[in-house]
């Protein structure tokens, strides 16, 4: 169920067990309520149970996992709270794109439009994993011409859900060549210094991704579609 550790890899031990398990828990490959076995996992990731049990500490005071005495580590994680997510990187990624129009310098501009005709290539080569990697070079490139340092402070905060999402909505063909056309039309704005529009794109963007990721995972949909 998840991927084992090598030595190799490692930054502190139980920093890279957590965002192991944290991108698990958000992917949805533990469900709301499953319990986690520790020995399992430990065995999993090729690891003892202490930096586990660290991990698991640090995944708690995040409110994706809650552990009862004598009884075990469950997942908290759940749909309201992707969906809040979803709700936090629109609002954010929206401002950043915005000012991105307004500070942008020409040669972050001209590295967007590379990104862009890079992204291209991978995706008339079904190049997903590089696909995904550029897309997140892109949106960094956003941040960085934003200009926005405590917005990004914040962003840096979601990076694993927003991975996550990505690695679920970017599996779908239809998927990918729909976001490609997303990220195009928002570098013309950003390039064309049109800040409502950039503001407008990445909010609807961050929103069809996250609507997405959570049909995917957790069949639910949010309250605005269903009124």
């Amino acid at each position: 169920m998840v991927r084992r550790l090598e030595p190799i890899h490692l930054k502190s031990l139980r920093d890279h067990v957590h965002d192991t398990l944290r991108e698990a828990i958000i992917s949805g490959r533990f469900r709301t309520d499953e319990k986690l076995n520790e020995r399992q996992l430990a065995a999993e990731l090729g690891i003892s149970t202490t930096p586990l049990k660290e991990a698991l500490r640090q995944l708690e005071t995040e409110g994706l996992v809650r552990t009862e005495a004598r009884r075990g580590s469950y997942v908290t994680f759940n749909a309201r709270q992707a969906e809040e997510m979803m709700l936090a990187r629109a609002a954010l990624e929206s401002v950043m794109a915005q000012q991105a129009a307004r500070h942008a310098t020409d040669a972050q501009i001209a590295l967007m439009k590379t990104h862009i005709e890079q992204m291209r290539a991978a995706l008339q080569e079904a190049d997903i994993a590089r696909l995904i990697e550029l897309n997140e070079y892109f949106h960094d490139t956003i941040h960085d011409a934003s200009s926005c340092e405590y917005l990004r402070r914040l962003q840096n905060g979601q990076r694993m859900y927003d991975h996550a999402a990505r690695v679920t909505v970017l599996a779908d063909e239809t998927e990918r060549v729909r976001s490609f056309a997303e990220h195009e039309a928002i570098m013309l704005a950003i390039a064309e210094r049109n800040e409502d529009e950039a503001e407008r794109l990445m909010r609807e963007h961050v929103m069809l991704a996250g609507e997405k990721h959570l049909i995917t995972v957790f069949s639910y949909t949010p309250a605005e579609k269903r009124k």
